[in-house]
């Protein structure tokens, strides 16, 4: 008897782990959540090899869906290589054998938590956000048949008036992630703790945004070209974080979104969020690919117009 023989056999899963039953509960949830923008929809949360709040609402949208043909992205705050992504994106592996790629364009369906890729996705792309918290209306409202009840009525004031408090307390609206917005004129919903730099990118965008909460047991959706409108005053309109004179340390990348790091006395030092777009201008000016940089540099100026649009619809109270 050798070694390998003690070792337990690897258990074979179904495809994408879930069994169809609940693939098609998934799927069920998902098409009346699309059908019905920024609705939370129930679903039968399963156990996963995951602990709950880790993402298990997004990867049962993401098993729910993915099939051959497809290639599976997975991001963790902007990073391919945080433990959550790179143990996220193994199981997809070993349950499916679909190829995954660090590369936005190459994906078909690209796993989130916190943040939007910052190159462009296409409409033949679905993104599938991981939700903590679903419910926008927690922070104004704990009873959750309250909540409810004030989704079906539209009754959002008390959302107003938070807004309003925050503004006479701090003098600016000083809520950053999950910033609270309006889906298609009718329910406010959560876009999950994505930073306000990215909220802009859902307004009318080309692809499917997917929000799955496994804890919470909820799914919701913004479909294609559907308005997404922060909430906002008139004389406080949204805006986002502002990078004016950040630039990476590693890539020379500008007007993308930044995280910074402090060490000591020593100066700030910057560096893009996003891995993938950093990699990716990072070996263009190592290859000396003009076009390619420019095409890249081209990135930031549409990020920063859809965001100019998106602020002066805020401004203009629309």
């Amino acid at each position: 008897m050798s070694l390998a023989d003690l070792v337990p056999k690897e258990a074979a899963y179904n495809y994408a782990f879930l069994d169809e039953q609940s693939k098609r509960e998934v799927r069920r949830a998902t098409l009346k959540a699309v059908a019905i923008p920024g609705y939370q929809v129930p679903f039968g949360s399963r156990e996963l090899p995951i602990a709950r709040g880790w993402g298990t609402g997004g990867l049962q949208v993401t098993m729910s869906l993915i099939g051959p043909g497809d290639t599976v992205k997975v991001i963790d705050q902007g990073t391919d290589a945080g433990v959550n992504a790179l143990n996220l994106r193994r199981l997809v592996e070993r349950t499916t054998g679909l190829p995954t790629t660090d590369r936005t364009e190459d994906a078909s369906v690209i796993q989130t938590r916190h943040r939007i890729p910052e190159q462009p996705l296409r409409a033949d792309q679905v993104i599938v956000f991981q939700v903590p918290l679903p419910e926008p209306l927690r922070f104004i409202e704990r009873d959750e048949a309250a909540t409810r009840r004030m989704h079906a009525e539209a009754d959002y004031a008390r959302a107003w008036v938070a807004l309003y408090e925050d503004i006479v307390h701090s003098g600016t609206i000083t809520r950053a992630a999950g910033y609270p917005a309006l889906v298609n004129g009718r329910h406010i919903f959560s876009p999950s703790p994505i930073p306000r730099w990215d909220l802009p990118k859902l307004h009318r965008a080309p692809y499917l945004s997917l929000f799955g909460a496994g804890r919470e047991k909820r799914v919701y959706a913004v479909p294609p070209w559907t308005s997404v409108e922060p909430l906002a005053f008139e004389d406080y309109p949204f805006a986002v974080e502002s990078m004016a004179g950040r630039v990476c340390e590693r890539c020379g990348a500008t007007g993308v979104y930044m995280d910074e790091f402090i060490e000591g006395e020593g100066p700030r030092r910057y560096r893009c969020n996003d891995t993938a777009y950093c990699d990716a201008m990072f070996d263009a000016n190592e290859a000396g690919d003009t076009g390619r940089v420019a095409q890249l540099e081209a990135v930031a100026v549409a990020v920063a117009a859809t965001h100019r649009r998106v602020q002066t619809l805020s401004a203009a109270g629309k």
